[in-house]
């Protein structure tokens, strides 16, 4: 399936958990964080959707941000994982998988849906 055609109400549900794991990869910012969602096979997540859900993630302890000077142009807000967030990562991985495992349970095989 192509990157453009999930639907979004699966991006909805995934991208928390994907952007506090990309995250905790390392400190990065909200421009690499969209390039790095889409390098996984995502596809593109905008501004209007990646930014409110960071502000999200930080009001609830699980990022901070700060700002920081550019190397010759405007400033960029990076993210960090915050010790919280490093603790809770694991438990909402594991309920994700469960989750799907569920979800994947209910659906036709692959061989019975052709």
């Amino acid at each position: 399936m192509p990157d453009s055609a999930w639907p979004s109400e699966w991006l909805r549900a995934a991208l928390p958990l994907c952007v506090l794991a990309v995250v905790a990869e390392e400190e990065t910012y909200g421009y690499a964080i969209a390039q790095r969602l889409r390098a996984a096979g995502l596809g593109t997540v905008k501004g209007g959707t990646l930014y409110p859900m960071l502000n999200r993630l930080e009001q609830e302890g699980l990022l901070r941000s700060s700002w920081r000077e550019g190397a010759g142009g405007p400033g960029r807000k990076f993210f960090a994982v915050t010790a919280a967030g490093r603790a809770e990562l694991p438990g909402r991985t594991a309920a994700w998988r469960e989750f799907t495992e569920r979800a994947i349970a209910l659906l036709p095989s692959l061989e019975d849906a052709r």
